[in-house]
């Protein structure tokens, strides 16, 4: 099969461009250029085109320059975006596969979130921001962008939780694997009750590859089994053997010191009514979504970042050393205060 990856050099959309690959497939790849413009050079089997989607003499270039037999739009936020890429594509594309997200869904107080749950509306639909606010409203009008064009046979919409794995440019997930290599006292949240879901990206990008192939159309979540951090912890821990040793810091005092829940410690989330829902994927499992073990997803990260030859500073984003050290500190000193 022909594939054209809209991205694909930066985290999900190299993942599939390189699923594609495996399984025989060519692929054209659509960027800008800014992010390993050269990842896969020498691959006669890729075709690079390099443009920005959000000009309209870029898309049309990239429509004249060939044909396929379907899109995986893994870079689309802003509706009137994908509406114009869509509607260049249509005459030249089989089918459109648009990698959406779990942020879609209006309330996660509920139990269980199923592709049928109430979907996120925006109070202004024209606004193109992407902001914690918009962004599951915006993905929701992109996935109808896409319907409205190729219609509902020719669509397939994926929407992912938390997607883990090697060259994730957050480093939400690798925080810990990292953190953990390097031994020593390590700041753990208190509480490490709250349920986490995510899914490898790998298995996302493979099985996305697979339902393109067999002409499946419809929309699936895509995330794995609920686990506690706590239970993410003790696995992080066995594959990368240290010295480390958590310290559970009350929620209260790391609040004080400026930890953001899910930012600064990355997977933490003080348990809450307001967003108690799980993410229900039987219908993309149904269809041959599998998951890889959570001791696999661990060492493969471990790998890469042990690997890597960047400049860290995507570390700078969660919890720095410093920060780390300062807590530790006040923790001591919060514990050695006696009574009266």
């Amino acid at each position: 099969m022909r594939f054209l990856v809209l991205g694909g050099t930066i985290f999900v959309g190299r993942h599939i461009v390189e699923a594609a690959r495996q399984s025989g497939h060519t692929v054209t790849i659509f960027h800008r250029g800014k992010h390993s413009p050269d990842l896969f050079a020498g691959d006669v089997g890729v075709t690079t085109v390099l443009g920005d989607r959000t000009n309209a003499d870029d898309m049309a270039r990239l429509v004249d320059s060939g044909e396929w037999d379907a899109v995986i739009d893994t870079c689309g936020y802003v509706p009137r975006i994908v509406e114009m890429s869509a509607r260049l594509l249509e005459p030249r594309a089989g089918r459109y596969c648009f990698v959406s997200t779990v942020s879609v869904y209006a309330d996660w107080s509920a139990q269980t979130l199923t592709e049928d749950s109430p979907l996120a509306v925006l109070p202004d639909p024209t606004v193109e921001t992407v902001t914690n606010e918009t962004y599951g409203g915006l993905k929701v009008l992109c996935e109808n962008a896409v319907r409205d064009v190729f219609g509902g046979e020719r669509t397939l919409i994926t929407r992912p939780g938390y997607i883990v794995g090697a060259h994730d440019p957050t480093d939400r997930f690798t925080y810990w694997v990292h953190r953990f290599a390097q031994g020593g006292d390590m700041v753990a949240p208190g509480d490490s009750g709250a349920v986490t879901q995510f899914v490898d990206v790998r298995d996302l990008a493979e099985w996305s590859v697979r339902l393109v192939e067999s002409g499946v159309s419809g929309t699936f979540n895509v995330d794995g089994s609920p686990r506690t951090l706590a239970e993410l912890l003790a696995a992080f821990k066995s594959v990368a053997p240290t010295d480390a040793r958590l310290v559970p810091v009350p929620d209260d005092l790391l609040e004080k010191h400026g930890v953001t829940p899910g930012v600064t410690l990355p997977l933490w989330a003080s348990p809450s009514p307001e967003h108690a829902a799980t993410v229900d994927s039987a219908r993309a499992v149904a269809t041959g979504l599998t998951f890889r073990s959570l001791q696999d997803t661990l060492a493969f990260t471990l790998a890469w970042d042990q690997a890597r030859t960047d400049d860290g500073t995507a570390y700078m984003k969660t919890l720095p050393p410093s920060k780390e050290a300062e807590i530790l500190a006040a923790f001591q000193n919060s514990s050695n205060v006696k009574p009266g």
